[in-house]
């Protein structure tokens, strides 16, 4: 199996996503290049936090016109797996591989913590290794992760379990406490909080990394 890491400019977090992939779980990975054409050869694909460019403008709105954006959403009907972290949940959501937008926190600022997550779903690739209910500890570092969807759209999410991952306590301002959710297909993942930066026990809790091992699972099985 090889996941591959997208890269947009400006991107910040593509080496944590890396570095847990191959020093962590150790498994065989790649950048990719958001100008690529093809993700042909890869089995998961990352789409990291941080930052992509024009981000000034909105969140993701240029990112999602990067030629990759048009592989990754090929890749994703064809039934391959696909995270997007932060930055890249904002970027699936603008290229309308998931639902809903990730609007400015409530309050205005920028919030970077750690804070407690709760498990909806054990139902998915991404949380096969954990537990319906189960806690995480993993952090957060965003001004824009109020995730809001119109009320058909959430009700949609809610009724058939795509909603993955709450808040515990909610930093941002989400509709019900939102912080990770999946698409129709349940292969792609978009979630605020940094899975990638939680993957070893020295960075204050080691819970993201059964994020990347029940991907590894999941490839395993698939």
């Amino acid at each position: 199996m090889k996941f591959g890491v997208v890269i947009f400019p400006g991107s910040n977090c593509d080496h944590d996503c890396y570095y847990v992939i191959e020093s962590v779980i150790g498994k065989p990975v790649e950048f990719i290049w958001h100008q690529d054409t093809s993700v042909q050869g890869f089995d998961a694909i990352v789409l990291p936090g941080g930052f992509a460019y024009g981000d000034y403008l909105r969140t993701g709105a240029l990112a999602r016109f990067s030629p990759v954006m048009s592989a990754v959403g090929e890749f994703a009907q064809q039934g391959g797996l696909v995270i997007g972290i932060c930055n890249g949940f904002q970027i699936l959501c603008e290229a309308g591989l998931l639902p809903g937008a990730l609007l400015k926190n409530v309050g205005m600022k920028y919030v970077c913590k750690y804070l407690q997550l709760r498990t909806e779903t054990a139902q998915t690739p991404f949380t096969n290794a954990l537990s319906k209910g189960q806690l995480l500890h993993i952090p957060i570092g965003h001004g824009e992760g109020n995730y809001f969807a119109d009320a058909e759209t959430l009700k949609r999410l809610e009724d058939n379990g795509r909603v993955v991952f709450r808040y515990m306590e909610n930093p941002n301002g989400s509709i019900h406490d939102i912080a990770g959710i999946v698409n129709g297909g349940r292969n792609v993942l978009g979630m605020m909080p940094h899975p990638d930066r939680s993957s070893e026990a020295i960075l204050g809790s080691a819970d993201g990394k059964l994020i990347f091992e029940s991907m590894v699972n999941a490839l395993v099985t698939k």
